[in-house]
């Protein structure tokens, strides 16, 4: 059985749909799954990558666009009513219930139900309080500082980066890295066995020269 490491950050529109997307574009396939909350910002900064957010017209498109997938795919998804927004206190209330950085599927969901229907504002205050209420029962003991889940995302990302992860949603497996939304159906076909994992391909386009050079 395979075991697939979702890397995500619920400030993510496309790190939803993935969550709710994977089991159905896996169905019928053995493998077991792993949630790991990463900040997606620092993940962008290592790369000088401003994110979708930061060019204006790649910022409507990107909501235009992943309102639609929530409609179309079925999942619903309605954009906050504020975003980007500062993730931090939903990754370290999600890690609060983790003791290794990996957290379970109940946890990740609620977190990003919580962000992604229903188009409030994910920071508020009285929200915030009633999500904690939710994970209550799944908080781990001994970290009433908050110190050991602040760690946690530190070396979440730092091990995400290491392994080449350069956004969210990512799936790692067998030391491959498969990325976005998109990429379930490639992650499906690796899964399966499909023989072209078995040639160059995945490692040859890392040799393709560039030509922007001087």
């Amino acid at each position: 059985m395979k075991h697939i490491t979702f890397y995500l950050d619920f400030v993510s529109p496309y790190a939803w749909l993935a969550f709710e997307r994977m089991p159905q574009v896996l169905e019928g396939l053995s493998y077991s799954a792993s949630y790991q909350p990463v900040l997606l910002g620092a993940l962008l900064q290592q790369q000088g990558n401003p994110g979708p957010a930061g060019i204006p017209p790649k910022r409507d498109w990107t909501y235009r666009h992943v309102s639609w997938l929530g409609h179309a795919l079925g999942t619903g998804l309605q954009m906050p009513a504020r975003h980007p927004f500062k993730p931090l206190p939903l990754l370290r209330q999600a890690l609060a219930c983790s003791e290794d950085g990996q957290i379970n599927r109940f946890v990740a969901g609620a977190v990003l139900r919580h962000v992604w229907l229903g188009g409030h504002d994910a920071l508020d205050p009285a929200r915030l309080a009633a999500l904690a209420q939710l994970l209550e029962p799944q908080v781990r003991p001994g970290d009433d500082s908050g110190e050991r889940a602040k760690a946690l995302l530190r070396a979440n990302t730092e091990q995400a980066a290491a392994a080449g992860v350069f956004g969210v949603p990512a799936y790692a497996v067998d030391g491959r890295v498969f990325w976005g939304l998109d990429g379930l159906p490639m992650l499906r076909a690796y899964l399966e066995g499909d023989a072209w994992f078995d040639g160059p391909e995945w490692s040859a386009v890392c040799q393709v020269p560039s030509g922007l050079g001087g």
